[in-house]
């Protein structure tokens, strides 16, 4: 089981860790770990939140674009009844 290693011997490895660091060192370092652990799925979390609001705007964006394009499309008509005036005169 793990490799040659029985759940007595990792009890005996605990209990010598315990012996040189004391609880309150333990659990100082666990707490530690634990904050550790939650600042950094907070800022994954963050990550992803700023990854899909920059996905939005590129979506708003590229529908601006199009609108950009009607608006082109337009001046070209203005352009081309404008010509028709100067043929007619």
């Amino acid at each position: 089981m793990l490799g040659g290693i029985s759940i007595w011997q990792l009890l005996i490895v605990l209990g010598i860790i315990i012996l040189i660091f004391g609880t309150k060192k333990l659990r100082n370092v666990g707490t530690d770990l634990g904050g550790a652990i939650k600042g950094f799925k907070k800022a994954v979390n963050e990550d992803d939140d700023k990854k899909e609001s920059a996905t939005q705007s590129r979506i708003d964006h590229s529908d601006s674009s199009s609108q950009d394009s009607n608006f082109d499309s337009h001046t070209g008509e203005n352009r081309q009844t404008a010509d028709d005036k100067a043929e007619r005169k």
